[in-house]
């Protein structure tokens, strides 16, 4: 094999109708990629955007085989690269002319607590676990659901949240493990407790109470401490 054999390096001895195909592969692969990380919700791309994540992916696997494989030719990939070029700059026109299609690929903010308690419907459309946003509340020195007024999803996955101020702190749903991981159907004495589940507060007196707002009956004794920023 002969070193800077250009038909090889360009081509790799594939026909020049070859980059129709290539053109092609691109379209179908650029899509199938931005409609799987749309899909996999924002949570699975934090700190990008997901069509700023499917641009990322897509120039580093075009670049990324030929710079280490013979067998792939340098032309296809860059028309690869073009082609995701183009793509940026259609899609990026189409978000600036239609507000439904900006939507569509950024998604919108979502309210997740109201009033210190989850709000079920945003809840369950975002692909967010209940540990993983305790964690983010914990890291914003937060003990329990009730000393925030309100928190979003943002349309990048970090969280935003609103606060109570200290003399308007609700009883609310702990958030710390050593607390939260008590959660019970049993209820050792009467109080107020927090749905395990949505952060409903209740006055519970026996086992077995029924939420009155999800219908679930695992309950945690509710606390009202105020925050410490």
């Amino acid at each position: 094999m002969e070193i800077f054999e250009w038909k090889r390096v360009l081509l790799n001895d594939l026909p020049p109708a070859f980059l129709l195909e290539v053109l092609f592969r691109s379209v179908v692969m650029f899509s199938v990629l931005l409609l799987a990380l749309k899909i996999a919700g924002k949570r699975g791309v934090k700190q990008l955007s997901v069509f700023e994540t499917v641009i990322i992916i897509s120039l580093g696997s075009a670049a990324g085989d030929p710079m280490l494989y013979d067998d792939v030719g340098l032309l296809p990939a860059i028309v690869v690269v073009l082609v995701i070029i183009i793509f940026y700059k259609c899609i990026t026109w189409l978000t600036g002319v239609s507000p439904r299609f900006e939507q569509f690929m950024e998604g919108k903010t979502q309210c997740i607590i109201e009033e210190g308690e989850f709000s079920l419907e945003s809840f369950k459309k975002e692909t967010l676990a209940q540990d993983e946003f305790f964690l983010e509340l914990r890291m914003k020195s937060i003990e329990h659901l009730g000393q925030i007024k309100n928190a979003y999803i943002e349309t990048n996955g970090e969280i935003s949240a609103f606060y109570y101020p200290d003399d308007e702190v609700k009883y609310g749903l702990p958030v710390l493990p050593q607390l939260y991981n008590k959660k019970s159907e049993v209820v050792s004495e009467t109080g107020k407790y927090a749905c395990s589940f949505c952060g409903n507060i209740q006055e519970v007196t026996t086992n077995g109470a029924t939420c009155e707002n999800c219908e679930k009956k695992e309950w945690v004794r509710a606390i009202k401490t105020i925050r410490k920023s």
